[in-house]
């Protein structure tokens, strides 16, 4: 298919380039030693993980351990209370550790055991990204060191102690806004000192080459089982595909399998408290091109041209940028992106809960308020949206700040 004259038939394979670009965003801006460390890691992805061996380990791993293929169910009550168009849902809450952060943290983790790494090293912040590489470790038999900000910390605190349950060492990062960004700041610092032991496993679609690109694939698994558990469920495609978007790998996953179809795809950032600079974290919204952690693409700046403080009522999307594909669909078109504040994603927090049994993460809550808006739009059709993540996580915080509704 072609979209605004881009050929999409080949696409996973021709993007990025050999160096790491999509279009003008991405590549590795690092020193000259994390540069040999991304070539060897480049290597390692195209060869180690290119083979039957690897692929058939991660297949193993994904049905035996991850409890793979997750559903896809039909939300019949929230859609009929909606109008005639039916939502459906992509259920990564179901994945083992409860979101679909450990589709890539068990690649890379076994990525990381066959080129003889010792530890793993990574950066959360909602958490979900740290049990999940915790996870991976402790079924590897790898060391793991978290890094995460002392604001999501006191937030998070379910998964902070199921990192430490299973084995990981939580390293609380205090400075500057002590969330997200700081948390990937302190894991790179370490990274540096012991990348020759150790991989960085990066949380998202983000980070030098080939993370982005590796994130991507291994998340690649949401989209390809979603297009084909859709087709079997209603023999059509659905008309619009809807995922939440911080650093963007659930949505990158869930966007891999339908870009060359003929689908509305829409990527949903966090308006937070609105849009005033450090109410938000709408990067592809409101930000500009810059460099930050290492790659290109769009990102919220001050005044000095530095990485802006932003909020988000979901720790996982307070992030001031978004993976570079992310700002490159964004250029060519084939995603629109479009944002939800935090009183609409709590609304519907609450209306999928009550609604459906399901209680979803606040981030995957920002793409069911999206669903929920689109729904009420079109005149007829379906919706299928990726809940990324399952709410426990989050319960004790909404509340303590929002109460029970």
């Amino acid at each position: 298919m072609k979209h605004n004259g881009y050929e999409f038939d080949n696409y996973l394979k021709s993007h990025p380039d050999m160096n790491g670009f999509f279009g003008r965003y991405g590549g590795a801006y690092v020193s000259d030693e994390l540069k040999r460390a991304m070539a060897e890691i480049t290597e390692a992805y195209f060869t180690i993980a290119k083979s039957s061996k690897f692929i058939g380990d991660l297949r193993r791993i994904r049905k035996e351990f991850q409890g793979r293929p997750t559903p896809v169910s039909h939300l019949e009550r929230l859609s009929g209370s909606l109008g005639n168009v039916q939502l459906y849902v992509k259920r990564e809450d179901l994945n083992h550790t409860g979101a679909h952060k450990l589709n890539h943290c068990m690649g890379e983790a076994l990525l990381a055991k066959y080129m003889g790494k010792k530890k793993v090293i990574a950066e959360t912040g909602a958490g979900q990204h740290g049990v999940a590489l915790a996870t991976a470790a402790a079924y590897f038999g790898l060391e793991c060191d978290i890094y995460m900000g002392s604001v999501d910390i006191k937030k998070q605190a379910p998964n902070v102690a199921r990192m430490k349950i299973l084995g990981a060492n939580v390293v609380e990062v205090t400075h500057g806004l002590q969330t997200l960004k700081e948390a990937v700041d302190a894991a790179f610092d370490a990274y540096c000192k012991e990348y020759k032991d150790a991989i960085y496993c990066i949380g998202s679609v983000l980070g030098p080459h080939p993370f982005p690109m590796m994130v991507r694939d291994f998340q690649s698994v949401v989209g390809i089982e979603a297009r084909e558990q859709f087709l079997e469920m209603t023999g059509e495609l659905p008309d619009a595909v809807v995922a939440c978007v911080g650093g963007g790998s659930n949505a990158m996953g869930m966007f891999s399998g339908f870009l060359n179809d003929p689908v509305d795809i829409y990527g949903i950032e966090p308006l937070g408290r609105g849009e005033a600079l450090g109410d938000h974290a709408a990067s592809l919204k409101y930000g500009t091109e810059g460099i930050m952690h290492g790659f290109n693409s769009i990102m919220l700046k001050d005044e000095n041209g530095e990485p802006a403080p932003v909020y988000s009522v979901a720790s996982g999307l307070d992030y001031p940028s978004s993976g570079p594909e992310h700002a490159y669909l964004r250029d060519i078109g084939r995603v629109k992106y479009d944002v939800v504040d935090d009183e609409e994603t709590i609304d519907a927090f609450y209306k999928l809960s009550r609604m459906e049994g399901i209680i979803p993460a606040i981030e995957s809550s920002h793409a069911v308020a999206f669903g929920m808006r689109l729904a009420k739009q079109m005149e007829r059709g379906s919706i299928l949206i990726c809940l990324s993540g399952r709410g426990d996580k989050d319960m004790d915080y909404i509340i303590e700040k929002y109460g029970i509704r």
